[in-house]
């Protein structure tokens, strides 16, 4: 306890001889009191700016900033003075294949080769004009007349249906318009023809008809009766060229044909009567 009030003493003699001293300085009557610090004032007044002070040391370069927007693209300068030609580079990789140039003279015609081979007949041409007419030669009327004749049997019975029959043994074909191979009578010439048929039948039914370009012209049936019998026919028609004729069974199993070359023949015959008029004027004309 004692010493409490023994500090607080020796703070108060502090505090009063400070400020007698402080009025001595000042001039002014003394004015004991004794307290502790009041609360700081408000801020004064700024003062008046002092001199400039000496430069300071040149700091660090401080980092780079960022990079500016693009700026607008400027107006085409002056064409600079040609460079000095460098030196010459590396070459380069082949480059495509350019467009073919203009052709170029004609050089000096080289040795004749060897001869080829014979190449493909070629299409045949256009008809030429017609030549000059030669010199009136010797008469010869009776090539000017077109002849086409034929009669031919068979040798086997009972032919195929529904097929030309092949009358294999010729007896006369005047121009061999008929072929045996076929059956078939070809016209050569246009005009007027006559045909005509005579067959043995035996053992079956017969039903057989002359068939000019596939079509059946004329048909005959003939019924066995147990003996042999004869079926016949005949016709006048106009061909045409390549026309055919021919002779076939046109119904299924009356294919009574019969043929033995000892005694029993079965024929096929036809003739032209007289060529179109129209082909004898064209063929006198080729003559003339």
């Amino acid at each position: 306890m004692w010493q409490l009030v023994g500090v607080f003493s020796l703070c108060l003699c502090h505090c009063v001889g400070g400020q007698l001293q402080e009025t001595r300085v000042k001039g002014a009557p003394p004015r004991l009191i004794c307290s502790i610090p009041g609360l700081p004032g408000a801020p004064g007044k700024p003062g008046s700016s002092g001199a400039p002070g000496p430069h300071g040391h040149i700091g660090l370069p401080g980092r780079d900033g960022r990079d500016g927007r693009k700026g607008e693209k400027g107006e085409k300068g002056d064409t600079g003075v040609k460079g000095r030609v460098g030196a010459t580079g590396k070459m380069g990789q082949r480059g495509e294949r350019g467009p073919p140039g203009k052709r170029g003279p004609g050089g000096t015609g080289g040795d004749k080769g060897p001869l080829g081979t014979v190449g493909p007949p070629g299409e045949k041409g256009e008809k030429g004009q017609r030549g000059v007419r030669g010199t009136p030669g010797i008469c010869r009327c009776g090539s000017l007349v077109p002849k086409a004749a034929f009669s031919v049997g068979i040798t086997t019975s009972y032919p195929a249906e529904r097929v030309p029959i092949k009358f294999n043994k010729v007896l006369f074909n005047e121009g061999s318009h008929y072929n045996p191979q076929t059956g078939k009578f070809i016209c050569a010439y246009p005009g007027i023809y006559y045909f005509s048929y005579d067959i043995t039948l035996a053992n079956k039914h017969l039903a057989i008809s002359l068939v000019h370009n596939g079509q059946y012209k004329i048909k005959t049936f003939d019924a066995n009766t147990g003996n042999h019998d004869v079926a016949s026919g005949s016709t006048v028609m106009y061909l045409n060229p390549e026309d055919e004729v021919w002779l076939e069974i046109f119904y299924t199993d009356q294919n009574g044909l019969f043929a033995d070359p000892g005694w029993a023949d079965s024929l096929f015959s036809g003739f032209l009567l007289y060529a179109d008029t129209n082909y004898l004027d064209t063929l006198s004309e080729d003559y003339a």
